[in-house]
């Protein structure tokens, strides 16, 4: 059996942490990584380690905090990881990063998935990051563009764009700002759909219902992942093309990704906490950038919801599933 300490984080308290636990710190025998919000999306980072011969229980305990995704719970989760202390806080997404990052410049903050990390404040160069964060990016510097090219392309009668988003995370309100500057480029408009509660999620799903976009773009926000099997189903009921950030939404039933593979995130930043736990400083890691990017159809949900997407656009996918 597989030994995690798990804290649940409630704002204004103490995380309590086992006697036991600490004994094995003060021994030096346990590397400690700190998670917050666990997930599946986090399994290719323990397997990552895994092959790297961690094993929990001997050299490595995770420990694992729980948040609503709200800006004040995830400050709480961070600086209980922060105060335990745990030898490395791992943080998915810019919200948590930002969180860990007000907790502690002293420990080390593997950041995954992060859009823009000098925009979010987290560092001031990316080949340099010079304090205690490093970690992976996930956009480019043409990938809101490229997006909507393959929109329009894949919906030649695409016109209403519809964005769902978490009004807590910058990154997500970053991307908000470059598509309304991008979408006149490809004679669009954009409909804002903010969403950061499940009352905020009926509201855009009532508001989708009504007015009937021509697709709507998906972004990979930590706490949007918990409501994905929503969206993805609401978007396959209602026949709305949906194009997501990574290729296990369309592995589940959505119908079109671009971008970095999510499990190859995590898997980086498996291998940044193990140079981090071996003696390497974050800030000698440069924050790794994508450089490819997969574009990912699933012509089961096309059928589905009604769309024939052109030949030359499933030509152009990395994988296409039928």
């Amino acid at each position: 059996m597989r030994r995690r300490e798990f804290i649940t984080c409630v704002v204004g308290a103490t995380a309590a942490w086992p006697l036991a636990a600490r004994a094995q710190k003060a021994a030096g025998k346990i590397q400690r990584v700190g998670i917050i919000d666990d997930s599946p999306s986090w399994n290719p980072f323990r397997q990552q380690l895994r092959e790297l011969n961690y094993v929990e229980g001997q050299n490595l305990t995770y420990v694992y905090l729980r948040t609503d995704g709200s800006p004040a719970q995830l400050d709480a989760a961070a600086m209980a990881l922060a105060q335990i202390p745990v030898d490395v806080i791992v943080a998915f997404g810019t919200p948590g990063a930002k969180a860990a990052q007000r907790a502690t410049k002293t420990i080390p903050i593997v950041a995954i998935s992060i859009a823009d990390p000098i925009a979010a404040g987290l560092v001031t160069s990316l080949a340099h990051p010079a304090g205690n964060i490093t970690g992976n990016t996930i956009l480019g510097p043409v990938i809101v563009t490229k997006r909507l090219q393959i929109l329009k392309d894949a919906i030649p009668t695409a016109a209403r764009i519809a964005y769902l988003w978490n009004p807590d995370n910058s990154a997500t309100a970053d991307i908000l700002e470059d598509s309304r500057k991008a979408v006149p480029l490809f004679h669009m408009t954009l409909v804002s759909l903010p969403a950061r509660t499940v009352v905020d999620f009926d509201r855009a799903f009532a508001q989708m219902s009504a007015d009937r976009p021509d697709a709507v773009l998906i972004t990979s926000d930590p706490v949007h992942q918990a409501h994905m099997p929503a969206i993805i189903d609401f978007l396959l009921q209602n026949r709305i093309p949906g194009l997501f950030q990574t290729r296990e939404h369309v592995v589940a039933g959505g119908l079109m990704s671009y971008g970095v593979s999510l499990s190859d995130l995590f898997r980086m930043g498996a291998l940044y906490t193990d140079k981090i736990l071996r003696g390497t400083k974050p800030g000698d890691l440069p924050f790794a950038q994508p450089v490819t990017f997969e574009f990912t159809i699933n012509l089961k949900t096309a059928k589905a919801i009604g769309l024939e997407i052109p030949t030359s656009v499933i030509a152009r996918a990395d994988e296409v599933i039928e």
